[in-house]
């Protein structure tokens, strides 16, 4: 099992973290194509793998379709810096359930696809990743994005936190069924949750940590993003039980 930790928003190599992922929440802030071009190189040569993470405004299931084009020109304009950033994925929130749930699946899904065409006509290697979401109101399940993933061949983003948020629990085997695959792009965090779902995130719990750690598959590549308040400080304590644990007693 290989497993990178990085903060959400920027990385520190000096502190052992080997990922980080670029937020774009209020919109694709790098303009100029040759700061992604020198961001993406000093990343490669610190060995830290980058992820993107769309702009939040995004609905692949709104009501009106100039809202679902804005929504799927924002994850392209995503995909384009991410690419040029040689960044692995594109994580997304992919919409609301709006007034049919089962609408809403098909509706996503076909979105994703017209993404995908997209992306494979402009020759981009980068892979979008729709990511389980933790209110119980949006679009996100375990089950709907792990199908998602089996219909469409995108991506995924596994955040823990939200997973406990909406569901109550984490339940391991669960994830690792849904999710066969070799490599998983991760979200982890303390949360702050009540019946409707996700509140807001917190710091890691020492034992949140432990938890995660021991129950994460060993044939797989992990990144984990960590989006607490102090992410920093969060991904080196999991760094450094990470450690622990592998260490011989």
């Amino acid at each position: 099992m290989t497993i990178r930790f990085g903060p959400a928003g920027l990385g520190l190599a000096k502190k052992g973290l080997k990922a980080c992922e670029i937020a774009f929440t209020y919109g694709v802030y790098i303009k100029n194509d040759s700061d992604a071009l020198r961001i993406g190189k000093k990343a490669r040569e610190l060995d830290i793998e980058l992820s993107v993470h769309a702009p939040y405004w995004v609905n692949l299931n709104s009501e009106e379709k100039a809202k679902r084009e804005a929504t799927k020109q924002r994850i392209l304009d995503s995909c384009r810096v991410g690419e040029l950033l040689g960044a692995k994925v594109v994580v997304f929130h992919p919409g609301y359930y709006g007034k049919d749930k089962d609408k809403a699946y098909e509706t996503i899904r076909e979105g994703i696809v017209e993404l995908m065409k997209e992306i494979k006509a402009k020759g981009w290697k980068i892979k979008i990743a729709p990511e389980t979401m933790g209110k119980i109101n949006v679009f996100g399940s375990v089950e709907e994005i792990s199908k998602l993933v089996q219909e469409t061949g995108c991506s995924f983003c596994i955040d823990f936190a939200h997973v406990l948020a909406r569901d109550k629990e984490v339940d391991y085997s669960r994830i690792e069924k849904a999710f066969p695959q070799k490599e998983w792009h991760c979200h982890f965090s303390g949360i702050v949750y009540g019946e409707k779902g996700e509140k807001h995130h917190i710091t890691t719990p020492l034992e949140k940590w432990k938890e995660l750690l021991a129950h994460l598959p060993r044939d797989r590549g992990i990144r984990i993003i960590n989006e607490s308040p102090s992410m920093i400080e969060d991904c080196a304590e999991g760094l450094a039980i990470l450690k622990s644990l592998a260490t011989p007693r």
